[in-house]
């Protein structure tokens, strides 16, 4: 069978005891799990010894978690089982370090696939990666503030067809945050020193994201009225396509929107909707992030459906 390892960090600003705790506190674990924010209908139960917890639920599927061992403020190693969508056990671990006051939390995890799974090996471990990156972030704004601000609706939609006026890029993935900032700066300074009015909210369409290569394309865009004949060098007229979708809607910052992402793709393979992969699916920024709180930012997430 097919072994990979996964390790993902992040520094929290709080004592290595507090965020110790918060971890082995399995009741935590609702709050900032980066699988379960995906199911609200999930159920959870905890074991009557606090060493271990179990979930059932139509999208994240059922599995159970127990302590293994623990050292004081040092590290926490885990037994893991996946009953749904197919068995199989892994291991993990917490490790802390002190860093300058704050806290450096390692996740790791060594686990195997299927022999039939052995193609997926790499898409695992990055979307596994990508996983823990989403839950240590909600772990730190759990940890520092006593909340995670992140919400999620779910329901299907219909995306009307648009012109609009926008940019492509293809990028980094680790490079998409800046990326983004640069080609919307541009964008907006258009919008503002045009005659051209927008119609509606701005929206990025993804047309290639590859996980294991960390490489995507994409187009952020204004909708407008009719195409615009005089455009910037390297600005283009377009037309979105309408499309049935799967919209996820999220409140909250950006930096949690791919928890956004994560359900719409696990709801899709759970079969809580047939998604169309043929047609690129993509984000409305409803809210203007210079308007409103970053709390209270809305982004919804519309992935095309069959």
């Amino acid at each position: 069978m097919p072994d990979f390892q996964v390790h993902k960090s992040i520094v929290i600003d709080a004592s290595v005891s507090q965020v110790f705790e918060t971890i082995r506190n399995f009741k935590t674990w609702p709050t900032w799990s980066p699988w379960l924010i995906a199911d609200p209908d999930a159920s959870v139960m905890f074991d009557a010894d606090e060493k271990g917890y179990s979930w059932n639920g139509p999208v994240a599927g059922s599995g159970g978690m127990r302590i293994e061992a623990v050292q004081e403020n040092e590290k926490i190693s885990y037994d893991l089982t996946f009953l749904k969508p197919w068995k199989s056990t892994a291991k993990f671990q917490f490790e802390f370090r002190d860093a300058g006051g704050g806290t450096e939390v390692n996740w790791k995890m060594q686990s195997s696939l299927p022999f039939f799974m052995f193609l997926m090996k790499d898409m695992m471990v990055a979307m596994i990666g990508m996983d823990y990156t989403r839950g240590l972030a909600m772990l730190k704004d759990l940890v520092e503030t006593g909340s995670v601000p992140s919400a999620l609706s779910f329901g299907e939609d219909q995306f009307r067809e648009r012109l609009f006026v926008g940019l492509q890029r293809s990028c980094s993935t680790n490079e998409i945050s800046g990326s983004m900032k640069d080609d919307f700066a541009r964008l907006n300074e258009w919008v503002a020193t045009s005659k051209v009015l927008p119609t509606g909210a701005p929206f990025a369409i993804y047309h290639k994201w590859d996980f294991v290569k960390e490489r995507t394309d994409y187009t952020i865009g204004y909708p407008v009225a009719a195409p615009v004949e005089t455009l910037p060098e390297g600005f283009i007229n377009g037309v979105a396509p309408g499309m049935k979708t799967y919209a996820v809607k999220h409140t909250g910052p950006y930096r949690h929107l791919g928890n956004a992402w994560a359900a719409g793709i696990m709801r899709g393979r759970s079969g809580v909707f047939k998604q169309n992969k043929k047609a690129a699916p993509l984000e409305i920024y409803e809210t203007n992030p210079e308007e409103v709180p970053e709390n209270e930012t809305i982004t919804t997430v519309h992935i095309p459906m069959r």
